[in-house]
């Protein structure tokens, strides 16, 4: 099947960051990577920041089927905990691209942009509203995600699989309901 005209020019957009930066995405470089004209690809997005939100959803959006994937039933059937689950477990194995990175870090100047990813994060893991233990350790979980995420874009350091295997699996833990023997820094449960 023939990805549709805006879903072309998004993939066009990503690849010329993945190849040469995120200043080098013009509408003219997105046109002539995604074989159009420019006022075909204006036809779908008409400035560079209608793009850049286009693709920071087109993104989000894949990073969200994939979390569906992970967590194997619907959204509205899974609970805040397995949600977590899943988000830690996605993120302490995707890898993440040049242009992923790229774009993460321009949201970081744009709310707009942000705010796409803000959402898409909200809506798995939500920041906790009150001090509730269960609520702060997913929240955890999660930062540890996106930090082993931000580590593995931003380094050429390589984890041995031995430690791998101990960070991701001592992030999943937080995503484990408490018990009396995981206890909190002050020894209460």
């Amino acid at each position: 099947m023939r990805p549709s005209s805006k879903t072309h020019i998004l993939e066009a957009a990503v690849r010329v960051v993945e190849r040469a930066g995120i200043t080098a995405l013009t509408l003219d470089a997105a046109a002539e990577e995604a074989g159009l004209t420019k006022p075909g690809l204006m036809y779908h997005f008409r400035t560079r920041d209608a793009l850049l939100v286009a693709i920071q959803r087109h993104l989000t959006e894949e990073f969200h089927g994939h979390l569906l994937a992970e967590l194997g039933k619907p959204f509205d059937e899974s609970t805040p905990r397995e949600r977590a689950a899943a988000y830690v477990r996605f993120g302490a194995t995707s890898g993440a691209s040049k242009a992923e990175l790229a774009f993460m870090v321009q949201s970081a100047t744009e709310p707009e942009l942000a705010r796409v990813w803000d959402e898409l994060a909200e809506r798995w893991v939500p920041e906790p509203s009150d001090p509730d233990p269960d609520a702060v350790e997913l929240f955890l979980a999660r930062m540890a995600a996106d930090g082993l995420w931000l580590f593995r874009a931003t380094t050429e350091v390589t984890l041995s699989p031995e430690v791998k295997d101990a960070v991701r699996r001592r992030m999943i833990a937080l995503t484990e309901p408490r018990t009396t023997a995981r206890r909190t820094p002050g020894g209460t449960s």
